[in-house]
């Protein structure tokens, strides 16, 4: 893997591009003035992050490695979206400026997404055991299947990991098969037992993009994902012992101040990287 360059604007600095391999600074460009549109168009202002990541065609094709990736982060009336697109170069970045375009056209309850999903394929294939290489321990939203479905479309998850506001266990709602969105419980479903490691090894092996099961030890619902290159993510439910010993110390939680984004004039497209 290569190292990040950043870039930013020198009128917005709260306007962020994040490349990785060799991206040519046009087409960093290129994405800034797309993205300038889309926002100026639905009157979106607030934080911006992209990122670009560009194989490097030196080394050669390895798996998933031959694509570019594409992932732009905004918040527009107090709700994050995020949009991730795979594919060639400068495809995957206009694919993905549409992809944003349309979701901002959407009423924030209605989804956007249909399935199969041509710019997300399905990471469904068989392969060696892949290692865990990031833990994701999370705060879960209580919600109903309906709300967390939504989480899942303006996110572009796969697969969303969420307690039920009706049961109050833990569950996931994921993209398959033709019928679009379906929603796994904890309760009603057969749902495994499975230690990590084992998990790892029943998803490569048997092909699967993302799994749902239950740690044996604490019963709570963990989600293990397929990344682009191959690697597996881990998302697990914050710890409840934490949370207590936070509670009894008297803390509160942290407030994180918002960012306002100023507007963009309409001739903005240059951007200088940091060093």
């Amino acid at each position: 893997m290569g190292a990040f360059d950043v870039w930013t604007s020198g009128i917005d600095p709260d306007f962020v591009v994040t490349t990785q391999g060799p991206v040519p600074a046009a087409e960093v460009t290129r994405v800034v003035r797309g993205l300038g549109r889309i926002l100026r168009r639905h009157g979106v202002e607030g934080p911006v992050r992209a990122r670009l990541h560009w194989p490097d065609t030196a080394t050669g094709p390895d798996d998933h490695d031959d694509c570019a990736v594409v992932q732009v982060a905004i918040r527009a009336l107090g709700k994050a979206y995020r949009v991730q697109v795979t594919g060639p170069g400068r495809f995957a970045s206009t694919f993905a400026l549409e992809r944003l375009d349309l979701r901002l056209s959407c009423s924030p309850e209605e989804m956007s997404r249909s399935w199969p999903d041509p710019a997300r394929p399905m990471l469904s294939r068989v392969s060696a055991q892949r290692p865990i290489v990031r833990r994701k321990d999370c705060r879960l939203q209580v919600a109903t299947p309906a709300v967390a479905a939504r989480v899942l479309d303006s996110m572009d998850y796969d697969a969303h990991l969420f307690i039920d506001a009706d049961t109050g266990s833990d569950a996931v709602v994921c993209w398959t098969g033709p019928l679009g969105v379906r929603t796994l419980r904890q309760q009603r479903d057969a749902v495994p037992a499975l230690f990590d490691d084992e998990a790892a090894a029943r998803l490569c092996l048997g092909g699967l993009p993302y799994l749902f099961y239950l740690d044996p030890d604490t019963r709570r619902g963990r989600l293990l994902y397929r990344r682009i290159d191959g690697d597996l993510t881990l998302v697990t439910a914050a710890g409840y012992e934490e949370r207590t010993r936070d509670r009894d110390r008297g803390l509160q939680p942290r407030v994180i101040a918002g960012c306002v984004r100023r507007a963009l004039p309409s001739g903005v497209g240059v951007v200088e990287k940091l060093a």
